[in-house]
């Protein structure tokens, strides 16, 4: 046992050099050119730049991938050269085969797997950015989705996250604007929560307890007993990507059937349990035709957020609503953002602003009024610029995945071309708001599902 575990260690560790070789060259590179354009005055192509590090990165399996596209959706975090390349990264690495696929299973629910299923998918049914999925029928007739971890992750992943704290620490060197000292951290916590399926079960179980009966939105159960840390069960929805059927040109009222049901898919369990899933993209969830349903998938992500912090949300919705900057103040407070200095406070309004602008319209509109695609990047720059000017400011951790799900939310409504009374919406959503209850709520849904850490 001794020796075989020492060779496994062994593995990784080479696994975790070789993962570094091939990320540490293009992140190097960002931090050579970003200093030497700020201290040298040497012009670089950061364009050409971006294109290598996405070729890179995007032959890598599952982290640095994910990590990405989070940092692409967080104003600031990195040049907006490669925040823009490192968007367009998609879970496409090719699958791993068979012989990995029987080792795995064999490993996770030992040598007689086989007999535990009526048949089992030898080829990937699809991607996910830590692992694949295989398609399987149960003896009971149950069709089930078998989602397996890719070799070695551990390491791969805390090589990927020593990469990423050189890349933003050397990019918030040369632009102080945004502090991301507690971005990296949180976005280093939920990373390696996912790397627990047994976790993840238990926050399926959870988002089940929050949205049942909720209209329109599915989610798939967890099989506790065919599920490990490394190997997660659970029940198969038909569905299909919401891209392919937007290829099919769909009425007006089908779009908005989606969006409706996508804002009370992710702001349900927000301001009703404070929980929010912190990863719209869109391989995350799936259409249903039939019903303009949605199923909700991959629940690896997900943020459990102190009661205190929803009420900052609606306390800042209504200081913008009644112009009240004392309560913005307060708000900043509650969110996590200490002793702001009015200046700074009123840069930060600009962004608030820009995102809670559909929910002060009562009426039937786009989630974005003007049709120019660069107009939420402008208004990010001008926060920027602003932060600078004001001597930059520290993102709480809670702030991350909530801006994230805000703004990677309001890029698929734009992408549904959605016309709906965002603002009706929300305030159905909010009536009767009292933090108490929420955290009652919120304790009982962690205590039944079981969700590690909960009281």
């Amino acid at each position: 046992m001794s020796g075989n575990g020492d060779q496994r260690r062994e593995g990784s560790l080479f696994g975790e050099i070789r993962r570094m070789a091939r990320t540490s060259g293009a992140v190097g590179g960002i931090a050579a050119r970003v200093a030497g354009e700020r201290y040298l005055g040497i012009k670089t192509d950061k364009s050409a730049h971006a294109e290598d590090l996405k070729a890179v990165l995007g032959g890598l399996k599952g982290p640095m991938m994910k990590v990405a596209q989070l940092l692409s959706t967080i104003p600031d975090a990195l040049p907006e050269e490669y925040a823009r390349e490192l968007a367009t990264l998609q879970s496409n690495a090719p699958p791993m085969g068979w012989p990995f696929v029987r080792r795995r299973m064999s490993t996770e629910l030992g040598p007689s797997w086989q007999s535990r299923f009526a048949s089992f998918g030898q080829e990937a049914a699809a991607a996910a950015s830590l692992g694949q999925v295989h398609r399987a029928t149960l003896p009971d007739g149950r069709e089930v989705a078998c989602k397996l971890q890719y070799p070695d992750m551990p390491s791969v992943v805390e090589a990927d996250l020593r990469q990423l704290r050189l890349a933003m620490g050397v990019y918030a060197r040369m632009d102080p604007a945004i502090q991301s000292g507690d971005v990296y951290e949180e976005l280093s916590e939920r990373l390696r929560e996912e790397l627990d399926y047994e976790r993840e079960a238990s926050q399926m179980r959870l988002y089940g307890l929050m949205l049942d009966g909720v209209r329109g939105v599915r989610v798939p159960e967890p099989v506790p007993e065919l599920t490990t840390k490394r190997l997660l069960t659970m029940t198969w929805l038909e569905g299909r990507s919401i891209l392919q059927r937007l290829e099919e040109n769909p009425s007006q009222e089908e779009r908005d059937d989606y969006a409706r049901t996508l804002f009370r898919a992710w702001y349900v369990p927000f301001y009703h349990y404070g929980v929010i899933h912190g990863d719209p993209h869109l391989g995350n969830y799936q259409v249903r035709q039939a019903d303009h349903g949605i199923n909700l998938l991959d629940f690896g992500t997900i943020r459990v957020f102190a009661p205190r912090f929803v009420t900052g949300t609606l306390m800042l919705f209504e200081a913008i609503e009644e112009g009240d900057d004392d309560k913005a103040a307060h708000a900043f407070e509650k969110w996590g953002f200490p002793d702001l200095k009015r200046e700074t406070m009123e840069v930060l309004m600009k962004w608030a602003r820009f995102v809670h602008e559909p929910l002060l319209d009562d009426r039937d509109r786009p989630i974005q009024e003007t049709d120019d695609p660069m107009y939420g990047r402008r208004v990010a720059e001008e926060v920027h610029a602003g932060l600078k000017r004001t001597g930059g400011v520290r993102p709480p951790r809670e702030f991350v995945l909530m801006d994230r799900a805000t703004v990677g939310l309001g890029s698929v409504f734009l992408r549904l071309k959605a016309r709906v009374n965002w603002r009706r919406m929300f305030r159905e959503l909010i009536e009767g708001y009292d933090e108490a209850a929420l955290a009652a709520r919120q304790a009982e849904a962690l205590r039944r599902a079981g969700v590690p850490g909960a009281a």
